[in-house]
């Protein structure tokens, strides 16, 4: 189980955990409802994560071309290995911010280096990937992308179980999934398609067809199809949750949840171009639920 150890101090006045909760609050979080339910220490720590790994997506999304994404993304791996050193900068700024927060983190808990690291280079397989050969290739991308943030997370939120690894994997892919079904027509725009090709050919979806956002009832099933494969992964992430983590590991099972009824509305509405979103009261149903069941006897 992660244990809670007492948090480095960064010096007098320092404002990192507020620094890191303000990237938080501008990326506008669909995981509010969940972090709800944390201790402070645990929600500073999901801050820095989740502040680290937004700013590192921004390093390349928002970069003016590849070379000024390679420079962030290189900046970004020492921050880390500041941080998990326990020898952050004193940078003034959102960046410095995240990067002493992200050091308490990882002092605090026994969060591994290598799954941040994973995400980095995730996001770097952004600039060279623009399209994914097979699911064992795409695979390996949502592994980087949101497995290694799940795998980060349950050593903040707390675990026991011999399978709470395997719940991680499985809930990142799923939840990367659910976001790759919302926004192809998004990503598509941006000239990226992030289904497998081979799957393209098999249901007879060319990529124009993606590309120009096109619909045909080859595209609808090769949407519900993929919509399967995130189910899925919903299914095998619980199926790993052990019992003794149901209450420990419930910010990770809201965080499911409401991505898993992201994908009920999509696939409701036929995956359409506009993004679908949960509402405000929805996403605090679906927390609650989530919360109920975590204390009913499994």
């Amino acid at each position: 189980m992660a244990l809670v150890r007492e948090p480095t101090p960064t010096g007098p006045g320092d404002g990192a955990a507020d620094g890191a909760r303000q990237v938080m609050v501008r990326a506008g979080t669909s995981f509010g409802p969940a972090f709800r339910f944390l201790d402070p220490p645990r929600r500073q720590a999901l801050d820095a994560v989740y502040a680290f790994c937004r700013m590192v997506d921004d390093a390349v999304d928002d970069a003016p071309d590849e070379q000024a994404a390679r420079a962030g993304l290189t900046e970004w791996r020492e921050r880390l290995d500041r941080a998990a050193n326990g020898q952050p900068g004193g940078e003034a700024g959102a960046a410095g911010d995240v990067e002493r927060a992200l050091a308490i983190a990882l002092a605090t808990f026994p969060i591994r280096r290598d799954d941040l690291a994973a995400v980095i280079e995730g996001c770097e397989w952004d600039l060279v990937h623009r399209r994914y050969a097979s699911w064992d290739e795409l695979r390996g991308y949502c592994l980087r992308v949101a497995s290694a943030v799940g795998l980060a997370c349950i050593e903040i939120f707390g675990h026991r179980g011999p399978r709470a690894r395997d719940y991680a994997v499985d809930l990142g892919l799923a939840l990367q999934l659910t976001n790759i079904l919302r926004d192809v027509d998004e990503d598509a725009a941006r000239g990226r398609i992030y289904l497998p090709l081979d799957e393209l050919a098999s249901f007879g979806v060319s990529e124009g067809e993606l590309l120009a956002g096109r619909r045909s009832e080859a595209r609808r099933r090769l949407m519900a199809f993929q919509e399967q494969r995130a189910r899925l992964h919903f299914v095998r992430a619980r199926a790993a949750l052990s019992p003794e983590d149901r209450r420990s590991l419930l910010p990770a099972e809201i965080m499911g949840d409401l991505y898993e009824a992201t994908l009920d509305a999509v696939a409701r509405a036929g995956f359409p171009p506009r993004r679908v979103s949960l509402s405000k009261p929805r996403k605090a149903l679906v927390a609650l639920r989530s919360f109920v069941r975590s204390r009913l006897p499994a």
